[in-house]
C-alpha cells in the first residue's frame, strides 16, 4: 500500500505542475530604473498593468441630471457626439493617434462634459479601452458628471505614491475607465511637467497602443496647462460656446496652439446643429 500511496502523492504533484492553480488579477503599480543612452543616468518608470478596475454604478437620473446623453441611446443629442465620434475615429485612425486633449478658450464651454460624452460614445464604438484622464487639475470635475466621490485621486498618486490601480474607476461602459481629479492642485502647469507625470503619461499613452486617451484640460486663456501639456498629447480639440465665445479669444486660443495638430472645434450649447458644426479650424 505505501507504494500506492507515493505513486498518488508524485501524481497529485504532477498534476499541480502541469496546471497550476488559476490565480485572481492583481492590480500593479511598479516602478522600474531605465539607464540612458550613455549607460549613466537612470530615471523611475511608472509600469501600469491592465487590470480589474472599481466599477461603479450610475443612477438614471444622474445621467439626465448631469447631460450624459451619449449614455442615453435614445437621447435627442444623441446623434451629435456619434458624430463627434465618427470624425475623431477618423482623422486619429487616419493619423496613427491615439491621444486626445480637450480645451476652450474660456471657462463655461462646456469642455470637460464635452470629453466626457466623447469618451463614453467612443466606448461605445470601439473594442479597445477608453480611458478618460482629469487633468483640470486646479477644478478637477469629471467625477461630479457621475455622481462619484473618489477617496483618492492623480494628484495623490503625484504626490502620495497612492497606485494608480487605486483611483481608476469605471463608469457606465464596461471599456470606459476614468483616472479622475480630486483636490485642487494649484501649481498646476509645474505639475502637468514634472518627470513623474510625463512619466504616467507616457504610459497611459504609450504602453497599450489599441487604447484611446481622452484628456481634460483647462481653458487655454485660464492657465498655461494647456500649452505646457501640448506636447504629450497627439492633437488637441477646441470646444467653443455657441453666443457666448469670443472670436478673438477662439482666435488667441488657435494661435497659441498653432504648433499643435488641431482635431476640430466644437460648437457647443447651439439651439441646433448646424452643417458643419463640427469642423477643422
Amino acid at each position: 500500500m505505501e507504494h500506492i500511496r507515493k505513486a498518488l502523492e508524485q501524481a497529485e504533484k504532477d498534476r499541480k505542475t502541469l496546471s497550476p492553480e488559476p490565480t485572481t488579477p492583481v492590480a500593479v503599480d511598479t516602478e522600474s530604473k531605465v539607464a540612458d543612452v550613455n549607460g549613466q543616468a537612470a530615471k523611475p518608470v511608472t509600469r501600469i498593468q491592465r487590470q480589474q478596475t472599481r466599477t461603479i454604478d450610475i443612477p438614471q437620473e444622474v445621467l439626465v441630471q448631469n447631460r450624459l446623453v451619449a449614455a442615453m441611446p435614445d437621447h435627442s443629442l444623441s446623434d451629435a457626439y456619434r458624430m463627434l465620434r465618427t470624425r475623431v475615429l477618423q482623422q486619429m485612425k487616419g493619423h496613427g493617434w491615439n491621444s486626445l486633449a480637450v480645451t476652450s478658450p474660456a471657462t463655461g464651454c462646456g469642455k470637460t462634459l464635452t470629453a466626457i460624452n466623447l469618451a463614453i460614445s467612443l466606448a461605445r464604438e470601439v473594442n479597445s479601452t477608453v480611458l478618460l484622464v482629469d487633468l483640470d487639475l486646479r477644478s478637477p470635475s469629471i467625477h461630479r458628471y457621475f455622481g462619484y466621490e473618489p477617496r483618492y485621486g492623480v494628484g495623490d498618486y503625484l504626490n502620495n505614491d497612492v497606485p494608480i490601480s487605486e483611483i481608476m474607476f469605471s463608469p457606465i461602459e464596461s471599456r470606459l475607465v476614468v483616472l479622475p481629479g480630486r483636490e485642487t492642485i494649484m501649481n498646476s502647469s509645474e505639475t502637468l511637467r514634472s518627470p513623474k507625470m510625463v512619466s504616467l503619461v507616457e504610459e497611459l499613452t504609450g504602453r497599450y497602443p489599441d487604447r484611446l486617451v481622452i484628456c481634460d484640460l483647462p481653458p487655454m486663456l485660464a492657465t498655461d496647462d494647456a500649452l505646457t501639456f501640448s506636447p504629450y498629447t497627439d492633437a488637441m480639440l477646441m470646444v467653443a460656446e455657441a453666443g457666448s465665445t469670443r472670436r478673438d479669444d477662439l482666435e488667441k486660443s488657435l494661435k497659441v496652439l498653432k504648433d499643435v495638430p488641431m482635431l476640430g472645434t466644437v460648437l457647443n450649447k447651439a439651439e441646433s446643429a448646424p452643417t458643419g458644426y463640427y469642423g477643422r479650424s
